[in-house]
């Protein structure tokens, strides 16, 4: 079928952990991109936060608990079932930090229904501009999301230095000699450094088997000090290094709300929530993502600390 065939577009963002989809997307939604679009934010944990970055979007479903790549996949195809009931104009699926587009493109191609209303447009793929590199030799899932891309968008690279930012673009021409490369900071475009010259770095084979990445939920007690959690929170991040891929939560603090994230040790600043915006229910916890987590020595301490 042809780009005019009447099918929905869906424009998959994708991109491992703490890459900076959200952010990304945010800005995108800000400037005026993909305005008439419903936006679908596929979270792995239970507690989703993304959500709350993505107030702007035409339309707008959180699909939490499972990647839709995989063990959310039949909530995913339900999902976009609804979607495409509803006649929506546009689709944008904000994808977990663990899924694979190209398994995500291919439960679209192999439903039925999906296959006669969806039309994926792109695939864009954000990278993390300070843990790029690090990636490459030790994380499978980051080299398929990066193979899957029609774009590619190297995130945070004011925090890169110039040199390793042409060896990332370089390198991002070898894992994906057809996918345009860009630059990106807090969303907006930045141009990327002269990649002539520059050597791309090794891509080697990953050895061994990773530990499974887990998710630990925590709900912080109401009468819990947020100089308490504050000071729990950079203890666990420094003890675990980068075992802890991801932080994520949202704490009562003084201030108000404060909406926390943090990617293997890099803490973003808080960021206070309008008053108005609703989380949950119970909108007074921390998501801990990251391998070889134990999850009662992790709470013990935590409910300890902040009690």
């Amino acid at each position: 079928m042809s780009e005019g065939d009447g099918r929905i577009p869906l424009t998959i963002v994708g991109g491992y952990l703490g890459a900076g989809k959200s952010t990304w997307l945010r800005h995108a939604l800000h400037v005026g991109d993909f305005a008439q679009a419903h936006v679908l934010i596929n979270e792995a944990a239970e507690l989703p936060v993304d959500h709350l970055l993505l107030a702007g979007a035409a339309g707008l479903t959180v699909l939490a608990d499972g990647c839709a790549c995989c063990d959310g996949a039949t909530r995913f195809v339900a999902a976009m079932r609804d979607l495409c009931d509803r006649n929506v104009a546009a689709i944008v699926l904000e994808t977990s930090g663990l899924s694979d587009p190209a398994r995500i493109a291919a439960h679209i191609a192999n439903d039925g229904v999906l296959a006669r209303r969806i039309r994926v447009t792109e695939t864009i793929v954000a990278a993390d501009a300070l843990h790029a590199a690090a990636q490459i030799g030790t994380e499978p899932l980051w080299l398929r999301q990066i193979e899957a891309a029609d774009r590619i968008v190297l995130t945070k690279v004011d925090a890169a230095p110039p040199p390793l930012l042409a060896r990332l673009a370089a390198t991002m021409a070898v894992l994906n000699p057809e996918a345009v490369v860009s630059g990106a900071v807090l969303g907006s475009v930045v141009e990327l450094p002269d990649t002539r010259g520059a050597d791309p770095l090794p891509v080697l084979p990953v050895c061994g088997k990773s530990a499974q990445i887990r998710t630990v939920r925590l709900e912080v007690r109401a009468q819990a000090e947020w100089a308490a959690v504050s000071a729990w929170l950079s203890a666990v991040l420094q003890a675990h290094g980068n075992t802890l891929v991801r932080v994520k939560g949202v704490v009562r603090a003084p201030a108000g709300r404060l909406l926390l994230q943090s990617v293997r040790g890099t803490v973003q600043p808080p960021e206070i929530l309008p008053a108005s915006m609703t989380v949950t229910d119970e909108d007074n916890f921390i998501v801990l993502i990251g391998r070889d987590l134990d999850d009662d020595r992790i709470s013990r301490s935590f409910a300890v600390l902040t009690a």
